[in-house]
C-alpha cells in the first residue's frame, strides 16, 4: 500500500477506499507527496514529469478524442490508485478532471445516473462543467 497523499484538498476516495487526486495543471503543485502515476488530459501533448504519466487527448470543454482509450487509461488509474499515488489533472481541475473522475466512480461501481452528484459531492461542487460532459459519464458504462 502506497503511503498516501498526506493532505484532503482535491482527493477523492471512491467507494472502494482508493484514493485520485484531482488538480489544474494551471496551478501550483500542491505540497506534499508528488504522484507515482498520473493521467493529464489536456487538448495538446503535456510537458514531461519526473513521474510516470498517459497523456489523454482531451480538448478544454470538450470529451476525449478516443474513448476507447479513455476507458483504458482510467482503469489503469482506477488499478494503480488502490496502492499507488494516483493524479488525474487538466487544466483547471474541473470539467475534464471531473468527468475523468466521475467515470472513474461508474468503474468503481458508483451508478453512471449518480456519478456527476459523487464527484461534486466529495470533490468539488462544480466538477463535469458541460452537459455533453455529463452525458459522456451517464454513457460510460456503456462505452
Amino acid at each position: 500500500m502506497s503511503e498516501g497523499w498526506g493532505t484532503t484538498d482535491g482527493i477523492l476516495r471512491l467507494p472502494s477506499g482508493a484514493l485520485v487526486r484531482g488538480r489544474g495543471l494551471r496551478y501550483p503543485l500542491p505540497s506534499g507527496p508528488v504522484p507515482s502515476f498520473a493521467v493529464h488530459l489536456l487538448g495538446k501533448q503535456p510537458p514531461p514529469t519526473p513521474w510516470e504519466t498517459r497523456w489523454l487527448p482531451w480538448p478544454d470543454f470538450r470529451l476525449p478524442r478516443d474513448r476507447r482509450q479513455a476507458r483504458e487509461v482510467l482503469q489503469e488509474a482506477l488499478e494503480r490508485a488502490g496502492n499507488e499515488r494516483v493524479e488525474v489533472a487538466c487544466g483547471g481541475g474541473r470539467g475534464r478532471t471531473g468527468t475523468a473522475l466521475a467515470c472513474m466512480a461508474v468503474l468503481d461501481g458508483v451508478p453512471p445516473d449518480q456519478a456527476v452528484a459523487f464527484v461534486r459531492r466529495h470533490y468539488h461542487p462544480r466538477a463535469v462543467e458541460t452537459p455533453w460532459q455529463r452525458r459522456f459519464v451517464l454513457r460510460f458504462d456503456a462505452a
